[in-house]
């Protein structure tokens, strides 16, 4: 295997998804294989926010474009697409945001999108190759530079983009437009990796690219951060403590962390059972309020199987959620107008928080419908956590794979009644949660360590090269 590869990696959006944690954590691998690794990419806020891009990806050489004054002219009431360096655009549509839907911005605003990047990525100089994170007017600018090798990595947001599009692009003025520039920028691309066979196929009818120069390749976890921890029932709740009632960054539709909050009567009322004061298992959800999260149907789903598990039904937990940020339903306006108890939000947190917060929850679930790949099932897994997840997308390729090795439960998409059933088993039996808990951590082992798939990564780079 080459070594030494100079890499330009870049991504068109501040870190805050998942596609940031990729970028994060396979540079890291790639350099410990011999590649040096620039990360070009947006940034918002100071030095020391969590969406600084020097801050989130330290360790590796950064260069990045700065949002922020773009994000304040938008809270002044000005374009923030017109800004000196503008805002990005987003996969969604989303009110009330910076982040305009790509396909609603004009020529103009796309070209100014492209000379920013150009500009950057002129001083960064030219690598041996481009690794490109999604489909945006990014694979234009260095379109622009020459000709370099490019492998471009698809995370499923932009197929999902693509997609509506396809099925309703008049609500969007310029949708036409980027459809085409997208499809143009995937033909250009020397490789095209995707997370997941089903994206795959989806990336050949939406793009019509040649299946050969498509790779799977799927995200990975960092194993020695993501494991058990086996925390006893006292340490579980001095960290409920500190992230529900402590520092409380739930919100609500205000938008404000903070706005929910929690007392330590609340921690003891549902998190222990009230005929034995021991811990109850705790459901986790983590995630963004995306549609199709489907968190709303979760909190739905968790009120129906509140009512059948009897006087001490688990709590269920809510991390995340980009404050401010969220399509559809807000879950605290449904939890709060159904009349559910139980239910925690925990706000938007840390990626170095999250391994804790694994090891103090005993079920991940997260019903999304179509998850592009499912990164954070694979970092629950690994810190031997069942999943319940639905038989759609990501989660097909590595929940309950193995019939001898259930890791967890599929169920229908969009199916409230079985979603509850999972909810019900998963808490009510003990020893097949924590045996399909240990299969979890077992197939991340074998199957999804960062080196592996850097290396998977370091061999596309040496086809190009070579």
């Amino acid at each position: 295997m080459m070594v030494g590869h100079r890499v330009v990696t870049t991504l068109a959006f501040y870190p805050r998804g998942g596609s940031a944690q990729v970028v994060r954590y396979l540079g890291g691998a790639l350099e410990e294989l011999g590649d040096a690794v620039t990360v070009c990419c947006g940034s918002l806020g100071p030095r020391g926010s969590s969406s600084n891009a020097t801050t989130f990806f330290a360790g590796l050489d950064v260069q990045a474009l700065d949002f922020t004054e773009a994000a304040m002219r938008f809270e002044q009431g000005q374009d923030p697409m017109a800004a000196p360096v503008p805002f990005h655009p987003s996969f969604e549509d989303r009110s009330g945001v910076p982040d305009r839907i790509f396909a609603s911005l004009d020529d103009d605003a796309y070209q100014r999108q492209v000379e920013v990047w150009q500009s950057l990525l002129e001083r960064v100089g030219p690598p041996d190759l481009y690794h490109i994170h999604h489909l945006t007017h990014v694979n234009d600018a260095v379109a622009a530079l020459g000709d370099r090798p490019s492998v471009v990595h698809l995370h499923g947001t932009e197929l999902k983009m693509l997609t509506e599009i396809r099925s309703s692009g008049e609500r969007w003025k310029h949708a036409a437009e980027w459809d085409q520039r997208l499809v143009r920028a995937s033909l250009r691309a020397d490789r095209l990796v995707v997370i997941s066979p089903t994206e795959r196929q989806l990336a050949i009818e939406l793009l019509g690219v040649d299946p050969s120069v498509i790779e799977v390749v799927p995200n990975g976890v960092d194993v020695s951060r993501f494991q058990p921890l086996q925390l006893n029932g006292s340490e579980r709740r001095v960290q409920w403590r500190q992230w529900l009632v402590d520092e409380p960054r739930g919100w609500d539709e205000s938008g404000q962390p903070g706005t929910i909050r929690y007392s330590d009567h609340d921690l003891e009322r549902f998190f222990l059972d009230p005929a034995t004061g021991e811990p109850l298992p705790v459901l986790l959800f983590v995630g963004r309020f995306l549609d199709f999260k489907r968190v709303p149907l979760l909190v739905r789903a968790y009120a129906t199987a509140r009512e059948a598990l009897g006087p001490a039904p688990p709590p269920l937990v809510i991390w995340g959620g980009y404050p401010g940020e969220w399509e559809g339903e807000h879950p605290h306006t449904v939890a709060t107008s159904l009349g559910v108890e139980g239910v925690f939000f925990a706000g938007w947190r840390g990626h170095e928080d999250l391994a804790v917060g694994f090891n103090c929850a005993d079920v991940f679930v997260a019903p999304s419908f179509d998850e592009p790949f499912g990164q954070v099932y694979l970092e629950a897994m690994a810190c031997g956590l069942p999943v319940i997840a639905t038989d759609s997308g990501g989660p097909q390729s590595f929940v309950n794979t193995d019939p001898a090795r259930p890791n967890g439960w599929l169920v229908a998409p969009d199916n409230e009644t079985e979603l509850a059933d999972a909810i019900i088993q998963s808490t009510s039996d003990k020893s097949t949660r924590r045996q399909r808990g240990r299969h979890a951590r077992r197939l991340i082992e074998q199957q999804f360590d960062w080196h592996r798939i850097a290396e998977h990564i370091d061999r596309i780079y040496d086809d190009l090269l070579t």
